[in-house]
């Protein structure tokens, strides 16, 4: 009796630590992306809902940041050019196995009598993408450090 108890334990502890094991890669792309701060990054719906024509410079910052290129045209106007290149890698990989170990035995008297049966079997599969994406946005001031245009471009490869 004692054994059958220890058996069934002993199978759902290994049930349990491989489904802890088993995660999407939808769900570990989330957990990088919480981890790398995805709500900051600078990105075309940025561009188009935040940037107007009349900002000022301070205000470009604020939304923008930093931008990568200064320029002047040939009326001193400056010119700002953010050019962002991002590589992002996917990598989905998933391994299962089981492993059991059944032993038995019985105690009567002074014999003892014992059994074993041992079992093992194991898969695993992986898949790797890497994609490439650039995004260059140029803003145009006025002589008085408004801006009175803008223009981003995006590309993936």
């Amino acid at each position: 009796m004692k054994f059958h108890l220890i058996a069934r334990t002993a199978s759902g502890l290994v049930l349990s630590l491989f489904l802890v094991g088993c995660m999407s890669p939808s769900q570990h792309a989330a957990e990088v992306a919480a981890a790398r701060g995805e709500g900051d990054r600078l990105t075309v719906g940025t561009v188009q809902r935040e940037i107007r024509v009349g900002m000022t410079s301070a205000e470009v910052i604020d939304v923008l940041g930093a931008p990568n290129i200064v320029s002047t045209d040939e009326r001193r106007r400056e010119q700002w050019v953010y050019d962002r290149i991002a590589t992002e890698t996917a990598y989905s990989t998933s391994s299962g196995g089981i492993n059991a170990l059944v032993l038995g035995g019985a105690a009567g008297g002074a014999s003892l009598g014992g059994g074993g049966i041992g079992l093992g079997g194991s898969r695993s599969a992986g898949a790797a993408s890497r994609s490439q994406r650039a995004l260059t946005i140029v803003v145009k001031f006025d002589e008085s450090q408004r801006v009175r245009d803008f223009a981003y471009r995006t590309s993936s490869f």
